[in-house]
């Protein structure tokens, strides 16, 4: 079988198109450019706001065909025949080797303006990094832009972006290009404050008339006098006596993030694992587990005891350690290397899960979390870790159209007590792929 040819010393030739979207114009292109009998080197094509930008490498005319006069002047009258205008360049050789270092920098903003985009590629240009790339990843509610970044080491690129994203109010998570992006398959989030908006003893607390109790247990906490595990038994302790009933009420009363839904639907649709770790109670987890179809789940649980709540948990407390623990645990269960993980979590107990993950996710976190996660989101919709993982939301508004054209539950099938991605009361904003969580979804 014969090699591909190596066009490294080979005389080519950039041919740009740019004008009015229509049919047809990359087909009358090159039907144009065949009749000098060119190899293509490289295609590249953009539409914007109905505006086409088409840049093709070909080698430049062989012994026979025509000459470069020829065909620039047979490429112009045929773009002048269309409406369209065309640029032709003569050069040696494909496009210059990247850089050894290649990164892919997502960028969310609600809105992503000139200043802070400057500053991001003016950061890039700094740490010694060429952009070789820039597309859109979804357009609402957030503006997410990547960036295709070749020289320095991600580490390197990530602290320098970080230090822009705090000073402009923008998003901005730098991973490492290759394989590893595309063979994440296990997925595990935190519950409170991640995949829902509530905290799960505070509901409990408001039934049993203790919420200021346990905001204080919660601020000591906080304050370094009591491990989570001591402020965890703390807690529940004064929930003793509370009716088993009051489990059901808070069931319903929790809220998913928007874009939890399509975030468990879309990695499920591409083959993931994906599960809970919480610091929260088994009796609220395993019907989200239940609910969103999710491979795993590991909570505390509640003691139940003659239909009362004993203010005890029984079995090994999930904290900091144990969520990382589980982490590891379930990727062996999967059979998936530590490096194809991804961790989402917002808390201080979260952090070991985080570090332990292929990819750690800091989702509306403190400050002290998100400096030590991989990565942090700070947007409230939780489908826009998929655009850290490459994924469209334009692929992900297609798979779901052929998903309910099947008749499949997703988004567009769903029928229930909950909103279009879990939210009740029309408290929620849309998801990042535009779904309306405060609206039933149609039936």
């Amino acid at each position: 079988m014969d090699l591909p040819p190596s066009y490294a010393d080979t005389p080519t030739l950039l041919v740009k198109i740019f004008g009015k979207d229509r049919p047809g114009i990359t087909a009358g292109l090159f039907d144009t450019l065949a009749a000098f009998a060119v190899d293509v080197v490289d295609i590249e094509q953009l539409v914007t706001r109905g505006r086409i930008t088409l840049c093709a490498l070909v080698t430049s005319p062989s012994t026979g065909t025509g000459t470069e006069g020829e065909l620039r002047a047979t490429v112009h009258s045929w773009a002048e025949s269309v409406g369209m205008e065309a640029e032709i360049i003569s050069g040696v050789g494909d496009n210059r080797p990247r850089g050894t270092g290649r990164s892919h920098v997502t960028v969310l903003g609600h809105p992503l303006t000139a200043e802070s985009t400057a500053a991001i590629a003016a950061s890039i240009t700094s740490t010694g990094g060429n952009i070789d790339r820039i597309f859109r990843l979804a357009k609402y509610p957030v503006l997410a832009v990547e960036f295709d970044v070749s020289g320095p080491p991600t580490a390197h690129l990530r602290t320098s972006l970080a230090l822009e994203a705090a000073r402009y109010g923008v998003d901005v998570a730098v991973v490492a290009s290759g394989l590893q992006r595309r063979a994440q398959r296990l997925v595990v989030m935190d519950v409170d404050s991640t995949l829902i908006q509530d905290e799960v003893i505070e509901m409990f607390a408001a039934h049993a008339g203790c919420e200021a109790e346990v905001a204080e247990v919660t601020a000591r906490a906080m304050r370094g006098e009591l491990d989570f595990e001591q402020s965890l038994h703390a807690r529940v302790e004064l929930l003793a006596g509370l009716d088993a009933s009051v489990v059901d009420k808070v069931r319903e009363e929790v809220r998913l993030t928007p874009g939890a839904r399509t975030l468990v639907r879309t990695l499920k649709r591409l083959g993931f694992q994906v599960g809970v770790v919480s610091g929260g109670f088994t009796q609220v987890t395993d019907a989200l587990q239940e609910e969103l179809g999710l491979d795993f789940a590991s909570a505390n649980t509640l003691e139940i005891v003659d239909g009362k709540l004993t203010g005890r948990v029984v079995g090994e407390v999930v904290d900091r350690a144990g969520k990382a623990r589980l982490l590891r645990r379930f990727a062996a269960e999967a059979g998936v290397p530590l490096a194809q993980t991804v961790a989402i979590g917002d808390g201080a107990n979260d952090l070991d899960m985080l570090n332990a993950a292929g990819l750690g996710v800091a989702f509306n976190a403190k400050p002290l979390v998100r400096e030590a996660a991989h990565t942090s989101v700070n947007v409230p919709f939780l489908d826009t870790v998929l655009y850290l993982l490459g994924i469209t939301r334009e692929e992900v508004e297609a798979a779901d159209i052929e998903d309910s054209m099947e008749g499949a539950d997703g988004l567009l099938g769903e029928d229930g007590p909950r909103g279009g991605d879990g939210s009740r009361d029309g408290d929620a904003p849309r998801s990042a792929s535009g779904e309306d969580s405060s609206a039933p979804a149609p039936a």
